[in-house]
């Protein structure tokens, strides 16, 4: 029964966080201390529910995804900046993916990228300045997959720095969102698949069940989240995220501290 639990809470988890500015990784983690399967099977479950949360953002994006003019010149507009901002995510991944894997998957590490770019947060929206861009061009892609890269810091979170990244170069708000959500969409599939095909354990019928509870909690409340977020982000600021990294991180550097 535990089991049962774990996959509902680490796929609800997955499923809120994955697309906040908030850090999936760095809240697994976390939540891993008290709900969590053993190896290797925890990597394979990782990996599916994190596929329910893009499944998500595919279904919700789906004129964007699967653009109904299929013209060269659509195709570049749909997927040419996206891509952009792919390939330097991607290649520097493989270059530095499992050394940042071995050294920086600690609560501590988590907790001071909470806290560090909750306060970027805080001082980007302080700034006296009107971000109006809404096209991203393929330069300014790639520079966004550059920044996007420093999540492989646990903790820094994947749409945070490709948000932070947007706004410093001057987009809107739901245009760095929104960009960040499609963004995902290559960029997950690819490291999820790379960690499949290193997966060679065989899998139960009861594992697969768990699998099935994951992916479902992970779509469903990444779903509502990234429906909800799109709204909320087209009126108010980043400010509220900001504030709950610098808790989290300051709560979790008292929780290793005190043990």
């Amino acid at each position: 029964m535990f089991n049962f639990i774990s996959a509902v809470v680490l796929g609800l988890v997955e499923g809120v966080t994955e697309f906040l500015p908030v850090s999936s990784t760095g809240h697994l983690i976390l939540i891993n201390q008290w709900f969590s399967f053993g190896e290797p099977f925890t990597k394979l479950f990782d990996i599916v529910i994190q596929s329910g949360a893009i499944l998500a953002v595919i279904v919700l994006f789906w004129k964007d995804v699967w653009p109904s003019d299929w013209r060269l010149e659509g195709l570049k507009e749909k997927w040419g900046a996206i891509l952009s901002a792919f390939i330097p995510t991607a290649v520097i991944g493989l270059l530095f993916g499992k050394i940042a894997e071995k050294y920086l998957f600690t609560p501590t590490v988590v907790a001071l990228a909470l806290i560090f770019y909750g306060i970027v947060f805080l001082i980007l929206e302080k700034r006296d300045s009107r971000n109006e861009k809404s096209i991203v061009t393929f330069g300014d892609a790639a520079i966004i997959g550059l920044i996007q890269a420093l999540a492989l810091v646990p903790g820094t979170s994947r749409s945070g720095a490709t948000i932070i990244g947007m706004l410093i170069l001057g987009y809107t708000r739901p245009v760095a969102a929104k960009f960040s959500f499609l963004l995902a969409i290559p960029t997950l599939i690819a490291a999820g698949g790379y960690s499949l095909l290193k997966y060679d354990a065989s899998i139960s019928s009861s594992e697969w069940l768990l699998l099935f509870i994951g992916f479902i909690a992970s779509f469903a409340s990444a779903f509502l989240v990234v429906k909800w977020f799109m709204t909320y982000i087209s009126r108010k600021s980043f400010v509220p995220f900001a504030w709950y990294r610098l808790i989290l991180g300051l709560a979790v550097i008292l929780f290793v501290i005190w043990g």
